[in-house]
């Protein structure tokens, strides 16, 4: 698959995940593919088990792509996801192989207040 085939399927996937819409939202991973959280140590492998396990999530979720960049195999979405109204600041790499993903590890952050020490380096534009 060209880069901006994999560029549009990944815009489809955000863009399902934020509407809610679970089937279009795992299009995009092989049958044994397998998710990562690093933070929780949890590793889901299997699209239907990766399905379910955002089915099954009560919070209301949505998502805000920021950027999206990568090329070949290897994309790297950072993006917002609100759960029932907090913020998390995310990033996603994905590792495609035969035009789906095989694997994709999650990164998630809360908001920090910005530090005085560093207020005189911030750029305000």
């Amino acid at each position: 698959m060209e880069d901006r085939e994999l560029r549009a399927a990944l815009e489809r996937h955000w863009a399902a995940s934020d509407a809610g819409d679970f089937e279009l939202e795992h299009e995009i991973y092989q049958e044994n593919a397998l998710l990562e959280y690093p933070q929780s140590g949890e590793h889901i492998r299997g699209r239907r088990k990766i399905q379910e396990s955002r089915f099954v999530q009560p919070n209301k979720k949505r998502f805000s792509v920021h950027r999206i960049i990568g090329s070949g195999n290897l994309w790297v979405t950072e993006f917002v996801l609100t759960y029932d109204g907090a913020p998390s600041y995310s990033v996603s790499i994905m590792e495609f192989a035969n035009g789906l993903v095989e694997r994709e590890t999650q990164y998630f952050a809360s908001p920090f207040e910005p530090s005085e020490s560093r207020a005189h380096l911030v750029d305000h534009s």
